[in-house]
């Protein structure tokens, strides 16, 4: 076999190949075990692919143990060692050549216990040794100079709480402080010290918290009802959310990690964050990762080849043929595969679970939960008890969120003026008919669906940010049959010839 035929084999049958360069190294291990510590080992796709494609091109790697190679190697050799493999070797120390049994890495290199030790001049005793400990100020120590600190962690937090609320319970803190690292205790130690030095931690600038465990420490306090914390908010979108995410500094939102990454994706052109990247290291966005022909799989139901939706026993099933239980819908009496509701308990078909309509009792248009399909019922007023309904912060609708955070209305409006708004933050007056046509359809979690949709996201952005001006030359620039934009953005153009008419709706697919 080539080593092309290999590295194809590596994304169609990566457990495969693995097994038969194992197997072509060892002779004392069977096929069947040799895969079973394989497929253990492997993971998930992407992981077994990237592990095969190494392999393959490297396979003497299974029989030297060297280094730099990704730490899934490493784990492999380890784990074939075990189950009894002696033609394998074990992963070796770049510097030493020591035989390894666990794995410590320093890039794509690993090293023994010895050689990894970091050396430096010790801030205690100003010797040069290897680096054991940090003081609390971050400077290294070596194993003959602990920074020792006696006092009770939990008494030195609960007196610098005291400061910002006064008659907190102790208890309460104390738990609080070990639940933040609970198998850590020396972590505790730095989060004390850190909150000592800093008491505008615990106040909202937590944005700035040198360790993780603070910011869980605050979420634990403010669970706990103690007065003063104050949870922090993303130094950027400024959102109440989790922020423990490093950067420039700062301790920012998934969100805004996600758009300091973005990439402009090498096959669709959208900008977002890349989800992978193609065998030239050119960045892939989601969309065009799960679409990838490599990436879906044949249905053992249908024979199509899609992305899989569930894995069985059997094999993979598409999204059409999970199997759902066949009942009687309680809205429309149809006999179809659906689901029992959560709310009522009744069962529920597919369409009406996903159908929205405008309920007979408010009028509002929403998601059907009772009633029936000529006289539909949405969920508040089919239960109206207050407890099973959480409102929006933003508008203050009662609304049934999964998480929370704002309406999909306004997570809508929200989105649309991360897109729209120019450098200072507004919303240019000639866009503002734009805004207000998306803003205000009918239905917000179609208009959600859309924006994620092809380069929607992408155009709309350069339009807020002035990179692609609106004019009719601009938008016949854009691919033929992308969904992009509404027939709102051409409304604000002077109108043109017929024909230009006609490739707007094209290319907007109306």
């Amino acid at each position: 076999m080539t080593t092309t035929d290999s590295v194809d084999r590596a994304v169609a049958d990566p457990i495969g190949l693995i097994t038969d360069l194992v197997a072509d190294a060892e002779s004392e291990l069977g096929s069947e075990t040799i895969r079973t510590v394989v497929t253990a080992v492997a993971g998930g796709r992407a992981k077994s692919r990237n592990l095969a494609k190494f392999l393959a091109t490297r396979p003497a790697a299974l029989t030297d143990g060297r280094s730099p190679a990704p730490r899934a190697v490493g784990d492999l050799l380890i784990a074939l060692r075990k189950a009894g493999a002696a033609a394998i070797s074990p992963p070796v120390c770049a510097d030493c050549g020591k035989g390894l049994q666990s794995l410590q890495r320093q890039g794509q290199d690993w090293y023994c216990s010895v050689c990894i030790k970091e050396t430096s001049e010790c801030a205690a005793c100003g010797n040069t040794r290897r680096v054991t400990f940090r003081d609390r100020k971050g400077l290294p120590r070596c194993s003959m100079c602990p920074d020792h600190d006696d006092r009770d962690p939990a008494t030195v937090v609960h007196t610098v709480i005291n400061t910002i609320a006064p008659g907190a319970d102790r208890d309460v803190v104390a738990e609080a402080l070990r639940r933040s690292a609970p198998h850590r205790p020396h972590y505790r130690q730095r989060v004390v010290w850190a909150l000592e030095e800093n008491p505008r931690l615990l106040t909202g600038e937590a944005h700035l918290a040198p360790h993780r465990a603070i910011l869980r420490f605050i979420d634990l306090l403010h669970e706990a009802g103690v007065a003063g914390i104050v949870r922090p908010s993303c130094p950027r979108c400024h959102r109440v959310v989790r922020i423990d995410k490093p950067l420039d500094g700062q301790r920012v939102c998934r969100n805004c990690i996600a758009k300091s990454r973005v990439e402009e994706c090498v096959r669709c052109g959208a900008r977002r964050e890349p989800a992978t990247r193609d065998d030239q290291g050119r960045p892939l966005c989601p969309n065009c990762l799960v679409s990838d022909p490599a990436n879906v799989e044949v249905c053992i139901n249908c024979g199509k080849r899609k992305r899989v939706q569930n894995r069985t026993s059997s094999g993979p099933l598409c999204s059409n043929c999970c199997p759902l239980p066949v009942l009687v819908c309680s809205i429309c009496g149809r006999t179809a595969p659906g689901t029992h509701s959560r709310l009522t308990g009744l069962p529920r078909c597919g369409g009406c679970d996903r159908r929205q309509a405008h309920c007979t009792t408010c009028g509002r248009l929403r998601g059907i939960h009772s009633g029936t399909a000529e006289a539909p019922v949405c969920g508040p007023c089919t239960a109206p008890d207050a407890e099973l309904w959480r409102p929006c912060p933003t508008c203050g609708e009662a609304e049934r969120l999964r998480a929370a955070g704002p309406c999909p209305r306004c997570t809508l409006r929200q989105r649309l003026h991360e897109l729209l708004a120019d450098g200072s933050g507004s919303i240019p007056p000639r866009l503002q008919a734009l805004n207000d046509a998306l803003a205000e359809t009918e239905r917000a979690g179609a208009a959600m669906r859309w924006l994620a949709g092809g380069i929607v996201s992408t155009v709309l952005s350069d339009l807020g940010s002035g990179r692609r001006p609106l004019t009719h030359e601009a938008l016949d620039a854009l691919p033929a049959g992308r969904s992009s934009s509404t027939s709102a953005a051409c409304s604000l153009l002077p109108a043109r010839c017929p024909s230009a008419t006609s490739r707007w709706s094209t290319w907007n697919g109306t």
